[in-house]
């Protein structure tokens, strides 16, 4: 466990008092070729029971190409890449209670799989349907939000009526790095530090907002330190790590649950991919800085870790992929197949009881189908 420490001072002439001393704290348990840097946690004992992480990256990974393809034929709209972030969608989803509340951004694919959301369900909604919002299995979590940090507030009025109601759940909030430099954020952090809420923030820092770098973002050494300027407690992990991210947020989440407030954690990661695919990351990023960065792959890594504990090879491997595809395609298949959403569906989702004004326009729509049919 590594610290990095500052402190901050006031100044009267010649007398220097330190008002507070902060600490944030880094973890990781993998090093970039699988080598184990520390002992392994509670939450992953042993090499066996880190082999379903593996799995449920590797179907990340498969329905991410998939999707990718079929928005470069024209079969699926503007799609954003969680490629290079597999592990920490998945151990964001796997160390949730069932009960608990994700509130994501639009690149927790990984999350929300773990979670029950099904592959076509997230097709659906990259199509452009907002049915892939409604998902059958997953009754409490919030569908993607688009707007940078805006789920990070809705975030704190959720873990709010967590508090309120005396429930063991939590609120877990997911953003990038660009979304720790919107006010949104900072009013969340607010929030939670001033009323104890339980929550946990999850910063996947893939060093880039669309072209912006982090560098060019913000001056802060970590992204976890500005948990402390809302009273909270802020860490930062290997994000290519996902025993270290796994362990990090079952921590945070156990303190949330019995009243200790909450976390941030920044998982330092890498964004192998264009930001979405209307975006061209080469004409602002290095080809050598990828590169650079795919040697850290988690896949890579956690199948190494696996193959050296002897529970994992090449067999298994062939076995795991052709299963990834076979869901995949089938998802692909039911998505491609459904039927297209009626154009009124515009008006549903949107209020409880629909305006006077939308009543007009949506009766005007199905008066000009129904003359056109």
């Amino acid at each position: 466990m590594a610290r990095k420490t500052w402190h901050t001072g006031l100044q009267q002439g010649d007398v220097m008092k330190t008002a507070a001393r902060f600490s944030i704290d880094y973890s990781a348990f993998l090093d970039f070729d699988g080598n184990l840097l520390e002992p392994l946690p509670e939450c992953c004992p042993d090499a066996a029971s880190t082999v379903g992480l593996y799995q449920a990256m590797n179907l990340v990974r498969s329905f991410d190409s998939k999707a990718v393809a079929l928005q470069r034929t024209g079969r699926l709209g503007t799609y954003a890449s969680s490629l290079g972030q597999e592990a920490i969608g998945v151990a964001v989803g796997r160390a949730m209670d069932k009960t608990d509340v994700l509130l994501p951004s639009y690149r927790e694919h990984g999350a929300q799989i773990q979670r029950g959301v099904g592959l076509d369900e997230l097709l659906l909604y990259w199509g452009g349907d907002e049915r892939g919002s409604a998902f059958r299995n997953q009754p409490y979590d919030f569908p993607n939000c688009v707007p940078i940090a805006t789920q990070m507030t809705h975030a704190a009025g959720v873990a709010s009526a967590f508090m309120l109601r005396r429930e063991p759940r939590v609120a877990i909030a997911c953003c990038g790095d660009g979304g720790t430099s919107k006010g949104d954020f900072y009013e969340a952090l607010n929030l939670a530090g001033a009323w104890t809420l339980p929550m946990v923030f999850v910063v996947s820092n893939n060093q880039w907002a669309i072209s912006v770098p982090r560098s060019a973002q913000t001056a802060a050494e970590t992204l976890a330190q500005k948990a402390i300027a809302g009273g909270i407690r802020g860490e930062q992990v290997d994000g290519n790590d996902v025993i270290a991210v796994l362990n990090a947020l079952h921590l945070a989440l156990e303190r949330a649950r019995n009243g200790g407030g909450a976390t941030l954690v920044e998982c330092l990661t890498y964004r192998m991919s264009d930001h979405t695919t209307a975006d061209d990351a080469s004409r602002y990023r290095p080809a050598n800085e990828l590169e650079q960065n795919r040697e850290r792959d988690p896949l890579r890594r956690t199948r190494r870790f696996l193959e050296r504990e002897g529970v994992w090879d090449e067999s298994a491997e062939k076995a795991l992929l052709a299963d990834c595809s076979k869901q995949v395609d089938a998802a692909a298949e039911k998505y491609l197949a459904s039927e297209p959403a009626p154009p009124e569906c515009l008006f549903e989702n949107l209020y409880a009881v629909l305006p006077h004004s939308l009543k007009k326009q949506r009766q005007a729509l199905l008066e000009r189908n129904e003359s056109d049919a």
